[in-house]
């Protein structure tokens, strides 16, 4: 099923991990290479004052020690836990991993170009992803698309942090309400998680399921519910007809 065009989408709000670029890059790559550098990591940076901010983030029962704090952050990884103090401490290894060139995202074929085409004729490109804000400007930033820095692309970019959780209507509200010069209703929200569909709609955006190689499968009726996008090809580029009715 592909999607028809309509030309009153002003935004673009995006998730990332099998949206934009692989599930798996997450998970196969981005948390593995935290744990493996982060002892390292606490042994060389664990008295510097500038580390204070991600050491001191934790509960002072996991910083009596660096072993302390590693079992408690495999303990969260494992678990898929996701609060502020670990998404800050994962931003900083991954920066040092991004910096070093031993990482770089894998988007999916399709992103860039299409990236560049809605921001050429001036729909506006966000963000929204339970990743921290920091990660997310870090991975696109550092993407295998030339050049690989898609961060002048973004406007906007929202977590559970400044925005809610992702399920939750309240969220979409609020980031619509961030931009009031943007009618909620001239919002398209992508994303591979049909809850999270559901809550965009709920406020009042429009919203499509995307599905990508890797993805889990999908519930039963999402796609006759939702509507489904394979690709953002089958998007238009917003002038002088995109995106999507």
């Amino acid at each position: 099923m592909t999607a028809s065009t309509s030309s009153d989408v002003k935004v673009l709000l995006l998730d990332i991990e099998g949206t934009v670029c692989p599930i798996s890059f997450v998970k196969d790559v981005l948390f593995p290479y935290a744990l493996r550098v982060l002892p390292e990591t606490l042994v060389n940076q664990w008295d510097n004052p500038e580390f204070a901010k991600y050491k001191d983030a934790f509960p002072p029962e996991y910083r009596a020690s660096q072993s302390e704090l590693t079992a408690h952050v495999q303990d969260l990884m494992e678990k898929d836990v996701k609060i502020a103090y670990l998404k800050s401490l994962q931003g900083y290894l991954w920066e040092e991993g991004y910096a070093a060139g031993h990482l770089k995202a894998p988007l999916f074929p399709d992103v860039p170009d299409k990236l560049r085409a809605w921001h050429q004729n001036g729909l506006k490109i966000m963000i929204y992803s339970s990743g921290s804000v920091p990660a997310q400007k870090l991975l696109f930033k550092h993407t295998d698309a030339e050049p690989s820095d898609l961060t002048p692309l973004i406007s906007d970019w929202f977590d559970t942090v400044n925005a809610g959780l992702k399920t939750e209507l309240k969220s979409y509200q609020k980031i619509a309400e961030s931009h009031p010069e943007v009618p909620v209703g001239q919002w398209l929200f992508l994303s591979d998680n049909a809850k999270e569909v559901e809550a965009a709609i709920a406020a009042g955006m429009r919203s499509k399921i995307v599905r990508r190689p890797g993805n889990p499968e999908l519930p039963a009726g999402v796609i006759e519910k939702y509507g489904l996008i394979d690709s953002f090809s089958s998007l238009g580029d917003g002038s002088p007809s995109p995106v999507i009715s």
